[in-house]
Order: C-alpha cells, then structure tokens, then sequence
C-alpha cells in the first residue's frame, strides 16, 4: 500500500520525467521494497555502502589536506546533490533518481583525485594494455561487483548494490569531459546491454536526470575550486576574467545561482537540459581559467608527484604480492590483500593487476600513504 503512494505521487512528474514503475530493472531481480521506489531503495543502498562513507577521506583537488574547510570528495558529492535536486524538482524530474545518480557519480574515484586516477591508469595499462581505469567506469564497477553493504548482506554469492539501470546508466554516464557541451538530451536508443563497452564521454546519458548530474558536475566544481585555491593562496577572485564575473558572478554562490537559474530557464518544458549560449561559453571560460591557475599550478603538479609515487608504489609491490599470493605470510599489506581478495570474492582467472587495481582505487588518500609506508619505511 505505502509504495503505491510513492508510484502514484510520481504520476504528479514531469511527462519527460523517468517513473520508476517504467525502469528497465535491475541485473538480477529482486522484491520491491514495501514504502520506497526502486530509485529511492538505489539512492539509500550507496548512501549507506563502506565505499561512500570512504569518500570524505578522498582528494578533489588538494591533495591530503589538513585543513578542514578544504573540499572533499565527499562534499563535492554532496554539492551535486544539492545542486542537481533544485534543478529537478522544479523540472519536474525524478528527484529519488537524481539523489541516486549524484551520490553514486564519483564512488569509484581513485585516492588523490584525477592525479591518482591517472596514475593508477598507466599502472594497469602497462601491464594489460586491454585493461584501463576510468573513475566513471569503475564506478559503476563498484555498485555492479565491489561494494559491500554496511549490513554485510549480499544479493548473491558476490558484492554489488544490485542498482537500477537507469542509476547505473546515470553514474557512468556523468563524465562530460567535453567543456563545450551544455546542451543534453536523453539517449533512448542506448542497449543497457552493453553498458561496459559503450563509450559514454561521447554520448548522452539515459535519462534527464542523468543529463542534470552531468551538466551539474561541472558546475560544483568549478566555484568551489576557486574558493579552495584562494584558501591555499594559489589565486585571488580578482584573477579571474572580469567579463567572466560579469557573466557568472564573483563568488561560488553567485556562480551556482546563475547557472541554476539559467538552466531552469532554458530547459522548462523542452526535451533537453541546456544551459544559454552566453552561460554555456562562460562556464567554459571558467574551467580553462581554472584549469591554468589552479589545475595546472606548481603547487599541483607538486601533489600530483606524490600521489604518483605513492601509486606506483604500491601498484609495484602488491601486484607481485597478488601473483604471488602467499596465505601463510603474516605481514599487514600481505593480510589486508588477503582479506580483500575473500571479502569481494574473486574467480581464480581474475587478473591480479584488476585486483590490485581494485584494492587501490578503494583506498583514502590516509590510508594509501600508510599502507605505502607499511610497504616501503624501513
């Protein structure tokens, strides 16, 4: 009785919007939950994963900081969220599926941030040139294979959120690499079947919702990192372009607000989510003054050092450690892969560098500079 209330208030959405009763379903059927919607009982299973609440240890950009008002990956999340449900709601899109999309988007993200990410790609790539990592892909990784419930339950003799398809589509799909897309459309013609071999940075998400998360991402991030790298005297607002200020405003809150207003304005009604043409090359503008003063800083490229060293390092020693897998040995990294290995519960053809890929990607940034120290302080 208390889902079909949830069914029926959906019915009050948008037409362009995605109702739950219409999704495609999850990999491997389950009962309904007797209050929440599919989305809902989504957004709620990576809320509660060990892999979330391990995001507020992760880098965005500043790499192991110690100050506590420096963006997290964690926040950054929360910040996609927030943004992406006020767009929503007074779309009139799904907004149990938009929570779901958000908090799932970056579970996957490597310690360090992009830095670590691109580490651990060449790592893996050098061995198994087949093989790669991408944070949006092994996201979806970690809600399809890797993540365990707090509960320790499992849907079957494997981990994984069993998630929706739609969510799923949503949290591999967020990735828009491209800073001139600001026009999005949802892609109906996508085949969930091939989720994995689908290029996504090249095509449009599934849902709206997802076209919201995705256009939002950029958005979060890009005033928020401004303020982060005043903090650490990296810049000054006044660094930035003032026809961009103009455009956009001068602080983070006046950026979201513009950009959140002019999106509503631009997609109410339509088949798209799409920022105006003068917003869309202004936001542009602003990630690539981001990414010269900030991205690009010596004072990056100095973290960015670090978290390859850290990466290489341990890829180097638990890869050998994981080919050469030695139960009886009693050392704390060789226990904890060990332990990894039966938790997550591996076939015996699974390639060791996927699995040393998998046990990294899963790390904080604190708990991969002390497992690297584990390895190599004498």
């Amino acid at each position: 009785m208390w889902r079909d209330i949830r069914i029926e208030q959906e019915e009050l959405l948008s037409p362009l919007a995605a109702h739950s009763k219409d999704s495609l379903g999850r990999r491997l059927p389950e009962e309904p939950c007797k209050v929440r919607s599919d989305y809902e009982r989504d957004a709620d299973r990576i809320l509660y994963s060990e892999d979330f609440r391990r995001l507020r240890h992760k880098t965005q950009v500043f790499f192991n900081a110690k100050n506590d008002h420096i963006c997290t990956r964690m926040e950054h999340v929360l910040y996609v969220r927030a943004i992406s449900t006020t767009i929503g709601r007074t779309l009139g899109l799904n907004q149990d599926l938009i929570n779901a999309i958000a908090l799932g988007h970056d579970i996957g993200h490597a310690p360090f941030g992009h830095s670590g990410e691109r580490a651990l790609h060449n790592c893996i790539h050098k061995i198994n040139p087949a093989l790669s990592f991408r944070h949006e892909y092994h996201s979806l990784r970690v809600v399809d294979r890797l993540s365990t419930r707090i509960s320790r339950e499992k849907i079957h003799e494997r981990c994984g959120l069993n998630l929706t398809y739609e969510v799923r589509d949503g949290i591999v799909s967020h990735c828009g690499e491209n800073y001139d897309e600001y026009i999005l459309h949802a892609d109906k013609m996508k085949d969930p079947d091939k989720i994995y071999e689908t290029e996504h940075r090249k095509c449009m998400p599934y849902t709206l919702e997802a076209c919201v998360v995705r256009l939002v991402d950029k958005i979060a991030y890009v005033g928020r990192d401004i303020e982060d790298a005043i903090r650490a005297k990296l810049i000054d607002y006044k660094d930035i372009d003032p026809e961009i200020r103009k455009e956009l405003g001068a602080t983070n809150g006046e950026m979201i607000n513009t950009l959140v207003q002019d999106i509503i304005e631009n997609s109410y009604n339509t088949e798209y989510i799409r920022l105006s043409k003068a917003k869309g090359e202004a936001l542009r503008e602003m990630i690539m003054t981001n990414n010269k003063l900030i991205y690009q800083s010596a004072l990056i490229r100095r973290y960015e050092i670090n978290a390859k060293n850290a990466v290489e390092g341990l890829f180097e020693m638990l890869y050998d450690c994981a080919r050469n897998l030695d139960r009886k040995n009693k050392s704390k990294p060789m226990e904890r892969l060990v332990g990894f290995i039966d938790e997550k519960g591996y076939q015996e053809d699974e390639p060791p560098e996927q699995i040393v890929t998998d046990y990294i990607a899963g790390m904080t940034d604190t708990y991969a500079l002390q497992s690297f120290e584990d390895l190599y302080w004498i």
